[in-house]
């Protein structure tokens, strides 16, 4: 039996950006809702762009450390869907935010460095795991790829994410059997999401196909 890939385009904050994923249609979207990075926007950035968005593509926040209060709000309000957990975020704080939230669905962010970090990913409660590369100097996401052999046998759903580009995507989709991939530089030119290129990724991830484990 076989399955394609979801797939995310992280990193939205021009209404360009919502033009182009309305046109061609990935399964998700994210925002960048924690302060301090080139793609943050403003909960009312979000809420705009996000009314901008043409259902059913699914809106995620991506937060770092952020305060439980304030992803419990954008939650409340209906500016995210989702909510995406790219920090140090605990147990504890994936169940205050089951209990504050309705029904609300949370990826955790593991990131990989060697077998033991797969290991202790796994064992998070969150609805879906995202891979990304492990980096000592950098919070958030990578744009840089890590060894794929490390998740090859992982059986439970997860996000493909880190350096994920039009060179490599049909090979991270052959290597691990990702539930989804996450782009976010790999669709930008000059720093700025690229038409083209959203509509090349994603022409290529629906066009291959995913053999389900």
């Amino acid at each position: 039996m076989k399955n394609l890939a979801k797939i995310k385009i992280c990193g939205l904050r021009r209404e360009e950006d919502i033009q182009y994923v309305n046109e061609y249609r990935p399964d998700y979207i994210g925002f960048i809702l924690s302060k301090g990075f080139r793609r943050t926007v403003t909960k009312e950035q979000a809420a705009h762009l996000r009314s901008l968005l043409s259902p059913p593509i699914i809106p995620v926040g991506v937060f770092v450390n952020e305060d439980i209060e304030r992803v419990i709000e954008l939650v409340q309000e209906g500016v995210i869907d989702v909510v995406q957990l790219h920090g140090d975020e605990d147990e504890n704080y994936i169940k205050q935010l089951r209990e504050n939230t309705k029904e609300i669905t949370i990826i955790k962010a593991i990131k990989i460095a060697n077998a033991d970090d797969v290991k202790s990913g796994l064992q998070s409660s969150a609805d879906y795991l995202l891979f990304d590369k492990r980096s000592e100097n950098q919070v958030g996401g990578t744009g840089t790829a890590f060894d794929w052999n490390l998740i090859k046998d992982v059986k439970r759903p997860f996000f493909l994410a880190g350096g994920i580009g039009l060179e490599n995507v049909n090979r991270a989709l052959e290597a691990t059997n990702p539930y989804g991939i996450d782009v976010s530089s790999g669709v930008e030119t000059d720093g700025c999401k690229d038409k083209a290129k959203i509509k090349e990724i994603i022409n290529t991830i629906r066009n291959a196909k995913a053999l389900i484990v």
